[in-house]
């Protein structure tokens, strides 16, 4: 029992000492391609745009996060254009050097709207996914990241995938 008690101590002093070494906000941005799934024989849409994160960390593993992404596309001649605001918590894997892999959950709105018709939406948005820091400098990091992405609105979901290439500063 005294054994075990040791260990708990000397890990939860390792991980404050860990966290006062963290990385308190990030800021990122950079190109994001959306793919609106299909249904019943059609073809997904593609969409290309931009995505901005700001993150906030508790510590060095657990932070909360802001996501903002605009994107457009014009498939068949119909042009779309979408916009997501989710926010949601994120799990950051601590104590590797280089690379800081991380995973989250997303819940928000979006609003698309497409040219032929003038018809808009505004479903709930909700998402998970992860991806990680690749440090290139002591506040720069290069960040691939993947996530499943669902708009629901009137009783249905659109399930779709979205993968993002940002820099991200980390202040």
């Amino acid at each position: 029992m005294k054994t075990i008690k040791v260990i708990l101590a000397v890990l939860t002093f390792s991980l404050l000492a860990a966290s006062s070494y963290a990385q308190k906000i990030d800021v990122s941005g950079g190109y994001a391609f959306l793919h609106l799934d299909g249904s019943s024989g059609v073809s997904g849409i593609n969409l290309n745009g931009f995505d901005a994160s700001l993150g906030v960390h508790a510590n060095g593993i657990f932070g909360v996060v802001a996501d903002f992404g605009v994107y457009h596309g014009s498939p068949s001649g119909v042009g779309v254009t979408g916009e997501s605001y989710t926010f949601g918590p994120r799990i950051t894997v601590p104590h590797i050097p280089v690379v800081k892999p991380f995973v989250e959950g997303l819940v928000g709105g979006s609003h698309f709207s497409f040219s032929s018709g003038g018809l808009t939406s505004n479903p709930f948005a909700f998402g998970f996914g992860g991806g990680a820091d690749f440090s290139v400098a002591p506040h720069i990091a290069f960040r691939p990241q993947y996530d499943y992405f669902g708009f629901r609105s009137n009783g249905s979901t659109q399930n779709s995938s979205r993968l993002a290439v940002s820099l991200v500063i980390k202040l």
